[in-house]
């Protein structure tokens, strides 16, 4: 995402317990351990210590030979966009979404409104120009959903913090 110009958390890939300890100490805590090819969250959660990430990443590893450790933003807004992208590079966004939880509940836990209700014109745009760059850069024909945090509920700033996630492409 760097050579875009686009944010994402600071995160790594882990296959043991010393791996996933170590990658955790770079991120900084606290943290969310992601288990691999797990779906709904299983083996997924939040660290604020060592020891709790490796209790964790034990049961992870139970259901998933790998975890991703990224910085927790739990509490940020989390925005979806599903985007669509032919082989001639026309992207569309079929529509956005908006948590109505804060990240940190899983979004099959969460309400979810669609289209968005909180964010101005110009954020929305400025989001959804981040999730077609997203989908661009990593090449995708087909569906995607582009998960976007941002840092406030409060209306962004031109230079508000901001992370994109790409998650489930559907191609």
């Amino acid at each position: 995402m760097l050579q875009i110009n686009e944010r994402c958390a600071k995160s790594a890939s882990a296959t043991t317990l010393e791996e996933a300890a170590a990658a955790a100490k770079m991120v900084g805590y606290p943290v969310i351990v992601r288990a691999a090819f797990a779906l709904g969250g299983l083996g997924s959660g939040f660290c604020n210590t060592e020891e709790e990430l490796r209790e964790l990443c034990k049961k992870s590893f139970a259901v998933a030979p790998q975890v991703l450790i990224e910085k927790s933003l739990k509490g940020w807004k989390e925005i979806e966009y599903e985007v669509v992208r032919d082989i001639n590079d026309n992207c569309i966004t079929v529509c956005n979404m908006e948590n109505f939880d804060p990240l940190g509940i899983h979004t099959g836990d969460s309400i979810v409104v669609a289209p968005s209700q909180t964010l101005s014109d110009r954020d929305y745009h400025r989001l959804r120009t981040t999730a077609i760059n997203v989908i661009r850069h990593l090449g995708v024909v087909g569906e995607c959903n582009i998960q976007v945090c941002s840092f406030s509920a409060l209306p962004l700033q031109i230079s508000s913090p901001h992370f994109s996630f790409p998650a489930s492409v559907r191609p």
